[in-house]
């Protein structure tokens, strides 16, 4: 069975379900955990999907999550190539999250006062669509910029965020996968969606998965930690076999870009 196939994605889930999780949007995630830093299940995926191209392919697994029960958290960019109207009313219309998935200080060339400002129009943008209280970076592997660089200056809880997965998460007490690099281990190739601290730990305890096939198994088996949070870049789940090889193919060359920005940095 081909992996990244809308297929599989559900494969994905359903076994998630059938093996006693329960899902959280990163709102429910940070409300509960700030409530009293308990959570009302015993295994919890935390489940968030960034939007960075094709939000078509976003409706497509909103519903089908929609289908299972499933609440999940859409970030949205504020580019042409992720911001779609329609489609986002109808994402937050079969009740999932929606979010922000900023790159202000790209935008504004490391601005920092400039971005600021940015981030606060795009905010209120997204606001007209659902009351946002989670935001996340986007990664902008091109980009000399770190949009997190802006919260050294700023500070989001003051405009009402309640959560930035990459500040506001315990990794130490949540496994984190992404599809990043259209696999399940490209924190290899990965510019800035990682998780340095706790990589190698996660790695030698075992814990590093190829294909979602990998994580199906680790689920039925029991290997799977009891809380995670699982990212995924939904452009790259499609059952159109044509579309399905032109992501292939572009994502590899993509990697092997990535793979010597690194090298350079």
């Amino acid at each position: 069975m081909k992996d990244f196939t809308v297929a599989c994605y559900r494969e994905l889930l359903e076994t998630l379900l059938d093996t006693g999780y329960t899902f959280f949007t990163t709102e429910q995630y940070a409300h509960a955990m700030q409530k009293d830093n308990h959570l009302p299940a015993d295994k919890v995926v935390v489940l968030r999907h960034d939007v960075d191209l094709k939000p078509e392919n976003s409706l497509t697994t909103a519903t089908l999550e929609h289908t299972l029960g499933i609440n999940a958290t859409y970030y949205f960019r504020i580019v042409k190539e992720s911001n779609r109207p329609d489609i986002i009313n109808r994402i937050a219309a079969l009740g999932h999250e929606i979010g922000y998935h900023y790159e202000d200080l790209t935008l504004a060339n490391g601005d920092i006062s400039k971005a600021y400002l940015s981030f606060q129009s795009n905010l209120e943008y997204f606001r007209r669509f659902y009351p946002v209280s989670t935001i996340c970076m986007h990664g902008s592997p091109r980009s000399p910029y770190d949009s997190k660089d802006i919260w050294r200056t700023y500070d989001y809880h003051a405009l009402g965020i309640i959560a930035e997965p990459y500040f506001d998460i315990d990794f130490a007490h949540c496994f984190y996968l992404t599809d990043t690099g259209r696999c399940w281990d490209g924190y290899r190739v990965s510019v800035r969606d990682k998780i340095p601290t706790y990589q190698d730990q996660w790695s030698a305890a075992g814990l590093s998965f190829h294909s979602t096939h990998d994580i199906i198994r680790a689920a039925k088996s029991g290997k799977l930690p009891k809380k995670l949070m699982i990212t995924t870049h939904p452009q790259r789940w499609t059952d159109n076999n044509r579309l399905w090889w032109k992501e292939m193919i572009s994502q590899n060359l993509k990697n092997i870009v990535k793979r010597i920005m690194i090298l350079l940095r």
